[in-house]
């Protein structure tokens, strides 16, 4: 059987973007084709987990709500993963850079494209259910082109620095106000401080 690499697999809420709040089982994946210079995730802490042992792992936690994260879940997740979600009851959705091609029967897609940041992150998927946006001040003017999503979130880029944290959340707060098509994402897990 072919092991996926898994970072952690927990429960807790959803902290950002359409569904914050909601009571969530995450699937975190290690590995990614970008190297983006802000990502939080440690590529070298892994578990190889059966499709098996992934189902197993989460059949005790209440919530019919699965996020597929990563690193780039789209290097693991195929029509089969997300069919034996659904065989479960779980409603599957996928936070993804847009690069790789996603099984058609995933429930919810937020795309968080990274070409602002990386070679190479040319986004391939042309529609997602929202697209999340990590602001450092850049135009997102051709975002609301294509791919096309139904809901368009902003969210401050954590730089570790909280003067420059404070800055551009401002800025974020700013383009908003001025770009009504957008909405202010907060990582609500950062600022209550759950995981």
């Amino acid at each position: 059987m072919i092991k996926k690499p898994v970072n952690e697999i927990f429960y807790s809420l959803q902290g950002e973007g359409f569904y914050a709040g909601r009571s969530a089982i995450f699937i975190r994946f290690s590995g990614c084709n970008l190297n983006c210079p802000f990502c939080d995730t440690d590529h070298r802490k892994f578990t190889l987990m059966t499709n098996n042992e992934i189902q197993h792992a989460i059949s005790n936690y209440p919530s019919d709500f699965v996020v597929l994260t990563g690193g780039e879940p789209a290097l693991y997740v195929d029509i089969d993963f997300v069919e034996m979600l659904h065989k479960i009851g779980k409603y599957v959705t996928i936070e993804t850079n847009g690069t790789r091609t996603l099984p058609e029967n995933i429930d919810w897609i937020t795309l968080s494209p990274k070409n602002d940041f990386c070679e190479n992150a040319q986004v391939v998927i042309r529609k997602a259910d929202e697209l999340k946006m990590i602001f450092l001040g850049q135009d997102l003017k051709r975002y609301l082109e294509e791919p096309l999503a139904t809901y368009h979130f902003l969210q401050p880029c954590d730089m570790g620095d909280q003067a420059k944290n404070k800055k551009n959340l401002q800025d974020c707060i700013n383009y908003c106000m001025k770009h009504p098509e957008w909405r202010l994402s907060l990582q609500l897990h950062k600022l209550i401080g759950f995981q």
